[in-house]
């Protein structure tokens, strides 16, 4: 069997050496020119509560209404299909991020505005969305919550679940986030309301756009 796997991977390797890229006759620029706006990534991190989802999906809704393209990428619609297979150790964290980042980076090459809102707590996996898209097109945006008051909101009993034992591996509780020390944009959302944080987001885009 150890000969079999040995074999299967050699062989494996040994493929993606003769992938040849296809010479598609509509580019990128083709696409945001019919689009009339550039196509980057908007990457929401915090904890879980912490308001990403919520951000998202309103600064996507102020940009559709503006004629952008979009799409917007989270746990439900990436758990639930790509990376159903994953669990939440570190190294499937990790492997969450690099496969949402290739993702994005097919919906960069179509043209489009993509939202990713996902807790993404260690730097190193953040930095390789960077270099998978490339910097020009990524926008780290930090919703900046306490745990004190992701806890008190707990909006899926996630946190109450993991006190008790019942989640292992909870980010802020049992697992460690690394927050953004130089972010695009940080959203105190203690501070900031929801709308002024939707318009903070938005304003700093227009040139991007």
């Amino acid at each position: 069997m150890v000969g079999l796997g040995s074999s299967f991977s050699a062989t494996k390797d040994n493929m993606s050496t003769h992938i040849i890229p296809h010479n598609y006759q509509v580019s990128k620029e083709d696409r945001v020119k019919s689009n009339k706006h550039n196509a980057f990534l908007l990457w929401f991190t915090g904890l879980s509560g912490s308001g990403k989802s919520t951000i998202a999906n309103l600064v996507e809704k102020a940009l559709f209404e503006k004629g952008i393209k979009t799409y917007s990428l989270d746990g439900d619609n990436i758990r639930k299909g790509i990376n159903k297979d994953l669990g939440f150790a570190p190294e499937d964290r990790t492997e969450n991020i690099r496969r949402i980042a290739e993702v994005a980076n097919l919906m960069i090459d179509a043209g489009l505005v993509v939202l990713a809102a996902f807790v993404s707590p260690y730097k190193k996996d953040r930095d390789n969305i960077r270099t998978i898209v490339k910097d020009v097109n990524f926008v780290e945006i930090y919703i900046n919550t306490s745990l004190e008051e992701c806890e008190r909101r707990d909006v899926k009993g996630l946190y109450k679940k993991a006190r008790a034992g019942e989640i292992k591996n909870m980010t802020g509780i049992s697992a460690p986030y690394e927050a953004p020390e130089q972010p695009d944009i940080e959203i105190k959302t203690e501070e900031t309301s929801i709308d002024d944080a939707v318009q903070q987001i938005v304003i700093h885009i227009e040139s991007k756009l």
